[in-house]
């Protein structure tokens, strides 16, 4: 591009453009932002800072917590809120919500993260992430677990960080995706890409294949059909790519396609999944279906799912749309 054009500009641009983005919620994205070029470079110093390996601590889902996600937390929880934007925050590292303390304004903004996907990529030096979730809170309201309990469509922005080669921001306001990628030297964000676009067709798919003996039929039957490449029923061959890390694995499919997914799985059948609905499955369906690609959970459209508890999980189809529906097909053919 010629003229660069900073995040902040862009979002001033739709602050006056049809996107009508509130000055408020401008606000929280820049800082969210910001939040992600301090973690940015935590993650960049590796083992120079002292903060690869476990931090000796499980999270409310009984992992195993690593230094980086404790010290992405609290950059964060300690970025947002003093800012009088946020009414209160809400973390797959914690237990509970986080009310803005009173010593702060607070405002009419409700925040959740995952303040970094893809842990068990840290200390191999592979791509890993920052994701997050904004929602309004009802005027008059006190703030409490239940605020939050509100389906994907009621979000106002989503987006990611994703920390790898280049370091990407990548956003959505409801008016199609859109990239930037931090300029190191400068220590500004610069819009690399206006209309991120999903081709609705693939040739690609990524799935941990070492759980194949633990699928529902269906999904056995999809994979079945992609490995048996031309000379199956779908006359083409497939390329499986799998990074463990969703934030890796979404990038590549909003930069190329490809369709990502998670299923349920017959190991703890009472779970509908693993991925955090709010967290991580929510923005990241925001994301695909503003660029033009679907997100279900098997049966129907995740943004349309009721929560009703603040880390429910929630079975993952997303990416190229026309696999996505083959998919899902398969699912309520099966039910």
């Amino acid at each position: 591009m010629s003229h660069k054009v900073s995040l902040t500009q862009y979002l001033i641009e739709q602050q006056r453009g049809q996107a009508q983005l509130a000055p408020q919620l401008r606000l929280l994205i820049e800082i969210v932002a910001r939040a992600c070029k301090r973690i940015a470079i935590s993650v960049n110093k590796g083992a120079l800072g002292d903060v690869l390996g476990t931090a000796g601590s499980e999270n409310v889902q009984g992992e195993v917590q690593k230094k980086l996600d404790i010290i992405a937390n609290e950059v964060l929880i300690e970025a947002n809120e003093w800012g009088g934007h946020l009414a209160a925050m809400a973390s797959e590292e914690m237990d509970e919500i986080y009310v803005v303390p009173n010593r702060y304004p607070q405002g009419e903004y409700l925040l959740m993260f995952d303040p970094l996907d893809g842990s068990s990529n840290i200390d191999v030096n592979v791509s890993i992430g920052t994701i997050f979730s904004v929602l309004k809170h009802a005027d008059g309201t006190a703030v409490d677990t239940s605020s939050f309990l509100q389906p994907g469509t009621e979000q106002v922005a989503a987006g990611y960080c994703v920390y790898g080669p280049q370091t990407t921001l990548v956003l959505t306001v409801g008016k199609g995706v859109v990239m930037f990628t931090l300029d190191r030297e400068q220590g500004s964000w610069v819009l690399t890409d206006k209309d991120v676009k999903i081709p609705e067709d693939t040739k690609e798919f990524a799935i941990n294949m070492s759980n194949m003996r633990h699928w529902a039929d269906p999904v056995k039957r999809y994979i079945d059909e992609c490995l048996a490449g031309k000379e199956g029923v779908r006359g083409k061959d497939f390329n499986m790519r799998w990074i463990a890390s969703m934030v890796a694995d979404v990038h590549r499919i909003l930069t190329r396609g490809g369709v990502f997914m998670y299923p349920w799985d017959k190991r703890e059948p009472g779970k509908p999944g693993k991925l955090r609905l709010m967290y991580e499955a929510n923005p990241m369906s925001f994301l695909v279906e503003q660029a033009g690609g679907a997100a279900t959970n098997g049966q129907q459209r995740i943004m349309e799912l009721q929560p009703t508890q603040l880390h429910e999980r929630v079975s993952v189809i997303l990416g190229s749309k026309n696999e996505v529906d083959r998919v899902t097909a398969y699912h309520r053919e099966a039910s």
